[in-house]
């Protein structure tokens, strides 16, 4: 088991704070964190996202995996990990982010849309898969590409989720789940993030017992 996966066995539910500020960013993160989740990223097109990554490390960075969403150029790698971060998540394929990640010891998470997206950054040393965006690839395409791609990488679709449309990408073969503004929008307060959690929270329960 990687050090990704075993942050996924805990709680394989993505939070993506798009728009997450600095001075919010740790009470948000500590609200998720006890609803469980264990994956926290900021994405770069967040206000001063350095500075909330930095914070998140210093807050709760030995106990959650914190780190980057939105991330485009293998540069902004070195700015990320230099604030704490330790997870690279991309909305796109590209071998020199996975590359330049993976020589720093990060966890790197690339997007994909098509197969041979997927094998190409599996060959550059992905630790997991991201299927962006989800609403373009429904179920049965998920469902299609997990028939070809090895059973042991994690897929996670992000884009749209919500509580009610994670059964059909489950049953198709999802490892979990990025969630972005259906969990956290710009102005949510830490308590409406948590029961937002909670209700994810409860579905994942509900299908992962049932499977």
């Amino acid at each position: 088991m990687t050090g990704f996966e075993s942050y996924l066995a805990r709680c394989p539910l993505v939070a993506i704070l798009r728009g997450v500020t600095p001075d919010e960013v740790v009470d948000v993160a500590l609200a998720l964190e006890e609803q469980g989740f264990a994956i926290v990223e900021v994405p770069l097109n967040s206000p001063r996202p350095l500075d909330s990554i930095a914070r998140l490390a210093a807050a709760v960075g030995d106990r959650l995996l914190v780190g980057a969403g939105t991330v485009i150029e293998p540069d902004s790698v070195d700015d990320v990990l230099a604030a704490g971060g330790r997870l690279i998540v991309m909305p796109h394929a590209d071998a020199a982010v996975v590359e330049r990640a993976k020589s720093l010891g990060a966890v790197a998470v690339p997007g994909f849309a098509t197969p041979g997206e997927a094998f190409a950054m599996l060959r550059a040393g992905a630790d997991a898969l991201k299927l962006f965006p989800a609403e373009a690839a429904p179920p049965p395409v998920l469902k299609a590409m997990r028939a070809v791609l090895p059973k042991q990488v994690p897929v996670l679709p992000v884009g749209g989720i919500t509580p009610e449309s994670m059964e059909g990408y489950l049953q198709a073969g999802a490892t979990g789940f990025g969630l972005g503004s259906a969990l956290y929008k710009p102005g949510d307060t830490a308590s409406q993030v948590a029961e937002k959690a909670k209700a994810f929270q409860a579905v994942w329960m509900k299908l992962s017992c049932s499977a």
